[in-house]
């Protein structure tokens, strides 16, 4: 054969498309793939309604939609101090998965209230509570997460202890915290509108982390360090 169709040939030799470290990989005409993306911020869908969902369709919860000159609001039908508060609280927080309106309008701003009106109650409800967390914070998507954080921060500071009786669930609420305190915007010279409505992502786990440093209590840092290795003490600025 010529030298002129040797050449041509090896030109229309096609490349061989091989995994990373495979036998494949190792002969000449391959093309190595990229390692596959280890997907640390996809997000993951609902993949079915909330029990919250399901009591509020059927007429179960104590609310209604009212409407006024500043927007909606929840309209409560019995007083909030006066529910009980092992049977709603975990509910609204389960309710903190849902995107949709009403119901993510409804659990969102059922679980400030009842932060704000539970008082003493709230202590005893916290292991209830961490399921709920953990799910809705293992979505991974933007606008449960960022209302995720800010109800833990509401949470803390609820009621004398709160900040204390989570230390010991750490394990299961800060894994995905560690995941997203780096995910910021960076815009260079551009406003970032997110920060203004307190939507980034990053920032609301440093708020979080220093919320749980400051009400957890002596042993709360070091079992924040142990989860979130990047976090630093707020208490050294």
């Amino acid at each position: 054969m010529p030298s002129d169709e040797k050449t041509k040939s090896k030109k229309q030799t096609k490349a061989l498309v091989a995994e990373g470290f495979s036998v494949k990989s190792r002969l000449k005409n391959s093309v190595v793939l990229p390692p596959p993306s280890a997907g640390a911020f996809k997000e993951n869908p609902l993949d079915k309604p909330t029990d919250f969902r399901y009591f509020y369709e059927r007429g179960d919860l104590p609310i209604a939609l009212e409407h006024d000159t500043k927007g909606n609001k929840i309209a409560w039908k019995v007083e909030i101090e006066k529910l009980d508060y092992h049977h709603y609280l975990p509910m609204f927080f389960d309710g903190l998965r849902e995107t949709k309106h009403p119901y993510g309008f409804f659990a969102r701003q059922g679980v400030h209230d009842m932060l704000e009106h539970g008082g003493s109650k709230i202590l005893t409800v916290i292991p209830q509570l961490i399921i709920p967390i953990k799910k809705a914070l293992e979505l991974r998507e933007h606008k449960v997460l960022c209302k995720t954080l800010k109800v833990l921060q509401h949470l803390v500071v609820s009621a004398d202890m709160v900040g204390e009786a989570l230390v010991p669930y750490y394990r299961q609420i800060l894994p995905i915290l560690n995941i997203f305190i780096n995910k910021n915007l960076n815009l260079g010279d551009g406003i970032d509108y997110g920060q203004q409505r307190r939507e980034n992502v990053g920032d609301l786990v440093q708020e979080t982390l220093e919320a749980f440093e400051t009400h957890g209590g002596e042993d709360a840092f070091i079992n924040i360090k142990y989860m979130v290795p990047t976090y630093e003490s707020c208490r050294l600025n």
